[in-house]
């Protein structure tokens, strides 16, 4: 159950996971992931991304040991940030805060970012938001919603011009058979969380995968109140996401040895 060649048979995300000229040729039409009668031709402009920092040799080999981290609140007084910081490869939800680097560290090899956290940013704030985020690569679902595609595309040119992070776009036909693959399983969710998503993703493409942060309760293992996020208590959209079922599947995964699952102090619980 969930290997890595099922992976990358169902999904293929080596191949699959960005839109790049290997996978999308010029005015192909590129239906929307959550509404298929809507679509984009691909012009020149989009013809052009290329996921410059998933170039060889690093994007046909596995990416080592891969962090994943999650935003939940068990962060706080983990300690967990100087292991984090050791693997190979980091991936970050959501441009997570990064001003507490003794729970969560500072590495990011691969970052996820909201569309609409464009709207709360002129370029410039926005541009020196991102500098901690390094040379990681910032991945977006562009052709996810119509919505997205218009705050992706400013979030790539404003990062461009300001000499800052690779945005590349998550491919819609990928994260639509992901979502599939997860339905097949019996997760039924309106749709995957975004940690679900690099969750599978990691699996696939990495020799060991470790989740920091994955924690969907309102209290901790000895019943302390918690955050919802490290960094602030805001919840969910309610009926989007299924993050205890999610959680479950994890720990799951956590006991036929496909990753580990850390929490606690020093992320000392399940392994």
């Amino acid at each position: 159950l969930w290997t890595k060649s099922e992976f990358k048979q169902c999904c293929n995300a080596s191949q699959d996971l960005v839109l790049t000229q290997e996978n999308t040729v010029m005015g192909q039409k590129i239906l929307y992931e959550t509404n298929r009668k809507k679509s984009v031709i691909v012009k020149k402009i989009v013809f052009h991304l290329r996921n410059v920092s998933f170039q060889e040799p690093l994007w046909n080999q596995t990416l080592g040991h891969c962090a994943v981290v999650g935003n939940g609140g068990i962060l706080n007084n983990s300690r967990c940030g100087q292991q984090i910081d050791k693997v190979d490869f980091v991936i970050r939800l959501n441009l997570p805060p990064l001003n507490n680097e003794n729970d969560v560290g500072k590495k990011t090899s691969l970052v996820t970012a909201n569309p609409t956290i464009l709207r709360s940013y002129t370029r410039k704030s926005f541009a020196k938001m991102m500098e901690v985020y390094g040379q990681a690569v910032v991945l977006m679902p562009a052709f996810s919603y119509v919505s997205c595609t218009e705050p992706s595309f400013r979030a790539y040119f404003t990062l461009k011009d300001f000499n800052l992070q690779n945005v590349t776009f998550f491919h819609p036909e990928y994260l639509l058979r992901l979502n599939n693959y997860w339905k097949s399983k019996g997760l039924l969710a309106q749709r995957l969380s975004s940690g679900m998503m690099l969750v599978s993703i990691a699996l696939e493409l990495c020799s060991k995968v470790t989740l920091y942060g994955f924690w969907p309760f309102s209290s901790s293992l000895n019943g302390k109140p918690i955050l919802h996020h490290y960094y602030d208590n805001v919840g969910p959209k309610q009926g989007v996401h299924k993050m205890s079922e999610e959680f479950l599947l994890y720990m799951q995964m956590h006991s036929k040895g496909l990753l580990q699952l850390k929490i606690g102090i020093v992320a000392s619980l399940f392994g």
